[in-house]
């Protein structure tokens, strides 16, 4: 058969077979983007303005913050072994984009064989040829294989901002907390110093006849009681100090830091759109491109149940003698289509359909898992933030009156017999814990503006 007349034959078994109905193979991908306005509470809103589209550098502010931030940014293991993945991805994506084209190898031999029945003649072969094969993507796999490549590499880029995001909020979460542990430990320290105050002060009340010497051991307890609690505070300080450099891939060691005090808490705290989460919010894109490589691979699955067609070609040079071996006589060239058509291979199509079905379900729940735990996150980041602010009013009050209240029992002591050690310790001790839950209210305040942040989104931008 001529070469014309068989290329003729092949391509119009590939355009018969591209115009059979069962060509819809494969379906295309229709992403379900549908997410209820009422994904997370709060107040009802058509402000598209959220913080989550902010550089984190104009969320946090704080410079020395800044500085651990961007040192995170380039050391964090965690940010390392994500982008290794991202690399790995990108690799699997390039070879699904050359899969489209035909493969080509040169291949050289030379030997002797001894035909049968002929006494010592050996006779000489040599071979000099391309081969090549190329499968005609009828039925849709290689632009499926393609997709699913591409889906698992946006996935991959998903996963990694997604760690960016969330080592952004651990790290400002931690400095946080290691400001708050400051203001304890300073104000532990302070403390203690006025209940050493108090214990002389005791000592020359009791020596006066004013006060008994139970007052005396009580005040003595009473600053043992807050000097008790300065090695745990300075454990958690030395722990949170060691959990930031973790995060920046850092030796233990100290962590250079401002003061809580000098750090303001932002107001302006918008949260754009439930539908916002989609764009803004990496694992939920990583969720949902997860689920699209699922579909691509369900559509690949099906192409197994049709026949696939290749074309296979050689041409080169061909003898049985190296002295004609360059002869135009010596050339040869062939081409070849082939249709494979499965029958029966051990249920093995069918068990890989079911399984990329299986998992293209699991991957559609947890799509809608990650959607309603992004709900839940910027619902409590929210309220956080809402309660330790209603929070502000009253404790400020309640300080006022528990430092007159201090101030008052400490006269009446002194001064008449109206009242004993029993009403000093009392508001003193009430005292120390409202002043430490001022500091845990700021706290919690900054914590949850990080938390809202991180739950809209935000940090990777």
């Amino acid at each position: 058969m001529k070469p014309a007349t068989a290329l003729y034959k092949l391509t119009g078994i590939v355009l018969a077979i591209a115009l059979l109905p069962a060509c819809k193979v494969t379906q295309p991908y229709n992403s379900s983007k549908n997410i209820s306005d009422q994904l997370y509470r709060g107040p009802a809103t058509n402000d598209t303005t959220t913080i989550a589209t902010l550089p984190w550098k104009e969320l946090f502010t704080d410079t020395k913050l800044q500085a651990l931030i961007e040192e995170g940014l380039h050391n964090n293991l965690d940010l390392k072994v994500a982008l290794a993945r991202m690399e790995a991805a990108r690799a699997n994506l390039n070879q699904a984009n050359l899969a489209y084209l035909p493969s080509l190898q040169a291949n050289a031999s030379a030997g002797f064989y001894k035909p049968s029945g002929v006494q010592n003649i050996a006779k000489q072969v040599d071979q000099l040829y391309l081969s090549s094969s190329w499968q005609v993507d009828v039925w849709g796999k290689l632009k499926s294989l393609k997709r699913a490549a591409l889906a698992a590499f946006l996935q991959s880029d998903a996963y990694k901002r997604a760690v960016q995001t969330q080592l952004v909020a651990n790290i400002a979460s931690g400095y946080y907390a290691l400001m708050a542990y400051d203001a304890e430990l300073s104000l532990t320290l302070a403390t203690l110093q006025n209940r050493k105050e108090d214990v002389k002060t005791m000592q020359l009340l009791k020596d006066g006849d004013v006060v008994t010497g139970a007052a005396v051991v009580q005040s003595a307890a009473n600053q043992y009681s807050v000097e008790v609690t300065i090695p745990d505070i300075k454990q958690n300080i030395r722990q949170t100090e060691n959990l930031i450099c973790n995060l920046i891939g850092r030796n233990p060691g100290p962590v250079d830091r401002d003061s809580l005090a000098n750090d303001p808490i932002p107001t302006n705290l918008s949260t754009g759109l439930p539908a916002q989460l989609l764009a803004n919010r990496p694992d939920v894109q990583q969720a949902e491109y997860q689920l699209r490589n699922a579909f691509e691979i369900v559509n690949v699955a099906r192409t197994y149940f049709y026949p696939s067609l290749t074309i296979t070609g050689q041409a080169g040079l061909y003898n049985t003698g190296i002295k004609n071996f360059f002869n135009g006589s010596s050339f040869l060239a062939n081409i070849i289509g082939g249709l494979t058509q499965p029958i029966f291979n051990n249920g093995l199509n069918k068990q890989r359909l079911a399984v990329a079905k299986a998992q293209q379900k699991e991957y559609a729940a947890d799509f809608q898992k990650a959607l309603l735990n992004a709900g839940m996150e910027v619902s409590n980041a929210l309220y956080q933030y809402q309660a330790a602010a209603d929070k502000k009013a009253a404790r400020t009050q309640q300080l006022e009156n528990l430092e007159k209240a201090v101030s008052f029992t400490k006269q009446l002591l002194k001064y008449s017999n109206k009242a004993n050690y029993t009403d000093v310790l009392t508001s003193e001790q009430s005292l120390l814990a409202a002043q430490l839950s001022s500091i845990n209210d700021k706290l919690e305040q900054l914590q949850a503006i990080v938390a809202l942040y991180s739950s809209l989104g935000g940090g990777w931008k």
